[in-house]
């Protein structure tokens, strides 16, 4: 319930939700992990009404009815114990915490045994016993633990476990609806217990000698109330105890838990669940060293793990960079072996059984293999020298910084902790941004947009954003490339083919896809980035690639208009939604046209829309322009819905080429989940038919320079999400770059561009 609540609604590959199944399996291995017990059981509720609520029938009736995933999810989570080898005990009539604490209860006897129940109920804390039984439990989301035995459930509630229920025979309990005597509050009953004890203690000294409680500062009307609800508070009592005689037959695992998990099973379940991080977690507890990689050489080659990772991800494209074990872990989850072969011919046949995905596969993936792998071995030279010179710079104003923040801020603390940063400026200085946001923690949050909140209200807020930037700059790129230059002078990434969902390749070891561009430090940084001596870089990109394709793929006749006629596409914008001439369009307007441009693409709402066009913009204006804007580009905005509908319908969308990106969300009961796979699903037929698009580019230009003889003396480099960035002899500049640039700009046919031309533009 916990793990329902706190994650987002992730789905298996088939669709099943996940989420709840995903966030236990995580507490699990953790409690694997830091406690490394030698037994592990686990204890369920069961759907029939208990004892409690034969005895009241209002037990537990303000809980609201538990949503239909999260009951598919508890049926479903008994198949991961089972192939884990965890017994379950549950019996009708009885409650999990009664369970549990039976089996705590009736172990008492084996003095080599500690329990630890570990549960998110705080109710189980009344079977605290010294450090015999101890208490596993959740502070806050499913990653904040604590442990309680004896002494800190005193140090928390002011008396030993056994008088919890006690306390919330007094107290009450809203969330189980427990009545206790309605007017004593948490501080009167936590009085009250620490002075007189158990409940029936209570009454029998208030029967006694009422001056005892007066004397201890209890007052005339709390007294009143509890000699007035004396059979309520017993009662209430008996509903917060939890049983420990359940007639349930327990005993003591035969098997070490290590030694009763299926680890076949489990890793197919978790393949099948999609659990890639959780199964690699189980193969680390279990120190198993993938003894199926020793199979690679025989059963597959890296060019055919390469190809089967493709398959698989053009059919499930949430499963990004699958490796053989992957692959192995998928077959024999889905087909039922592990034979590498067998895996590869039904995946390439499901793949083959749909046209445009055998295409997609065929035309573009299978020729980018070796210009991805050409790619990675040519890599592109760093200038060290000037990298270190900027570095000093960088570090003598990053020294300079930090003398100043101790100063503004009146003392010294660890700049780069968020929770000393966060006591400076909130209760030292005393700043309160707007509608603070808090960590998933509960910690004040000290993040870029919080601070940008308050950076007009102490000179410290703009040294601090200063310093972050300046220190991820030196971090990330100044200090940690040099690095990784090897002894010819070059820098080399990997390319990842399968990488992202998108359609997008992405890079690693390092990045060097995400060099910034904002700032002239990160423009600086960029410049190290050099050609090899007597050559010259090149960088040619697509312009506006993805406005491009949203005119082709809806048809829209005026927004393909701006193109065709080779307009600038945001100042034809604002001359169709603003109704004003081309001469009379202002830089505010095409600003204005810009940012909708580029949101609408996104699914940018009204009040993402305000936010970007800036403070001084309504929301009536913003939906006013929004209008406008649709019902200028009719075509473009019934085309977005229509994208909306297909997701909603089959589960993915496609590009322009036919790739498939998968949307297990936009199915969820959670508005938030379903909308956030919307606004995507709208985005990517766009984003992916781009990523086709330079996929092809790539493998055509690399065809080019083969045909031409020109593979020595002209290199690609790089591939930065529109831009493809080559090194060649000066001489050839005239020549090369033309027909490069026309191989790139002819991949859509005149069937498939509508007329609409593919601009670029080189540097």
């Amino acid at each position: 319930h916990r793990a329902y609540h706190a994650l987002p609604d992730f789905s298996a590959p088939t669709g099943e939700p996940t989420g709840a199944l995903y966030g236990v399996v995580s507490m699990l291995l953790r409690i694997i992990e830091e406690l490394k017990p030698d037994y592990l059981v686990a204890c369920y509720d069961l759907p029939e009404p208990t004892i409690r609520h034969a005895a009241y029938s209002a037990y537990k009736a303000k809980r609201e009815k538990t949503d239909d995933d999260l009951v598919a999810q508890i049926e479903r989570s008994r198949e991961i114990f089972r192939v884990l080898g965890i017994p379950i005990y549950a019996e009708p009539g009885y409650e999990a915490d009664d369970v549990l604490g039976t089996i705590a209860a009736t172990t008492k006897k084996n003095k080599q045994l500690q329990v630890i129940i570990a549960s998110g109920d705080m109710d189980t804390m009344q079977c605290v016993d010294d450090d015999r039984v101890l208490v596993y439990t959740l502070k806050k989301g499913i990653n904040d633990t604590v442990l309680y035995d004896e002494a800190k459930v005193r140090e928390r509630f002011g008396f030993p476990p056994n008088l919890i229920p006690d306390y919330k025979g007094l107290r009450g309990d809203n969330s189980d609806n427990i009545p206790g005597i309605v007017g004593v509050g948490e501080k009167t009953a936590t009085e009250i217990i620490t002075n007189f004890g158990s409940l029936e203690e209570i009454y029998r000294t208030l029967k006694k000698d009422e001056e005892r409680f007066l004397a201890v500062g209890i007052k005339p009307r709390m007294i009143k109330l509890l000699k007035e609800n004396e059979e309520e508070a017993l009662f209430s009592k008996m509903l917060a105890t939890i049983e420990t005689k359940v007639p349930i037959h327990f005993e003591l695992p035969k098997l070490h838990w290590r030694e009763a998990i299926d680890v076949n099973a489990t890793l197919n379940l978790f393949s099948e669940l999609g659990f890639r991080t959780l199964s690699a977690r189980v193969k680390s507890l279990l120190e198993i060293r993938e003894s199926v990689t020793t199979a690679t050489a025989n059963d597959a080659n890296p060019v055919e793990v390469s190809k089967a990772s493709i398959l698989l991800w053009l059919l499930e494209s949430e499963r990004t960079n699958a490796t053989y074990e992957d692959i192995v872990d998928y077959g024999r989850a889905f087909y039922g072996t592990d034979q590498f072969s067998l895996i590869f011919d039904r995946l390439y046949k499901q793949v083959a059984a749909e046209a445009t995905l055998k295409k997609v596969y065929e035309d573009i993936e299978l020729p980018l293999i070796p210009v991805l792998n050409e790619l990675s071995q040519t890599g592109i030279k760093l200038d060290v020298p000037y990298l270190e010179r900027l570095g000093k710079t960088m570090h003598t104003e990053l020294e300079t910084l930090e003398a100043d923040i101790y100063k503004l801020a009146g003392t010294t603390f660890n700049i780069n902790s968020p929770k000393q940063l966060s006591v400076v400026l909130f209760d030292t200085l005393g700043l309160k941004p707007k509608n603070q946001k808090k960590t998933a923690l509960g910690q004040r949050s000290t993040k870029e947009s919080e601070l940008e909140k308050i950076k007009d209200e102490h000179p410290v807020i703009p040294a601090l954003l200063r310093y972050r930037e300046l220190q991820k700059l030196v971090s990330t790129y100044v200090d940690a490339l040099p690095q990784g230059v090897s002894p010819d002078g070059r820098i080399r990434t990997t390319f990842l083919q399968t990488g992202t969902t998108t359609g997008r390749l992405s890079s690693r070891d390092p990045n060097l896809q995400n060099i910034p561009t904002r700032t002239e430090e990160s423009r600086a940084i960029r410049r190290a980035f050099v050609a090899s001596p007597n050559k010259v870089m090149v960088a040619i990109d697509y312009s506006q690639i993805e406005l491009r394709i949203a005119a082709i793929m809806s048809h829209d006749a005026k927004l393909m208009d701006i193109f065709k006629r080779g307009e600038d596409v945001h100042t034809g914008v604002a001359v169709r939604v603003f109704g004003v001439g081309a001469d009379e369009v202002t830089s505010e307007m095409r600003r204005k046209a810009k940012v909708i441009n580029f949101g609408i693409l996104y699914g940018m709402g009204v009040n993402a829309l305000r936010a970007n066009l800036g403070a001084e913009t309504s929301r009536e204006e913003a939906q006013s322009f929004l209008n406008a804007y649709f019902n200028t580009f009719t075509r473009l905005a019934d085309y977005l819905e229509e994208t909306k509908l297909f997701a909603r319908q089959h589960g993915y969308t496609e590009t322009l080429f036919g790739r498939r990106r998968h949307f297990p969300g936009i199915r969820s009961s959670a508005p938030f989940i379903k909308a956030q796979a919307e606004r995507m699903a709208i985005n990517a037929p766009i984003q992916g038919t781009a990523a086709d698009i330079i996929r092809l580019a790539m493998s055509q230009v690399a065809a080019y320079l083969k045909r031409e003889n020109l593979e020595k003396e002209v290199k690609m480099l790089l591939q930065v999400h529109d831009e493809l960035i080559f090194e060649m002899p000066e001489e050839l500049l005239a020549r090369v770059v033309p027909n490069i640039t026309k191989v790139m700009t002819g991949i859509l046919s005149a069937e498939k561009n509508q007329g609409v031309p593919l601009g670029s533009s080189n540097a």
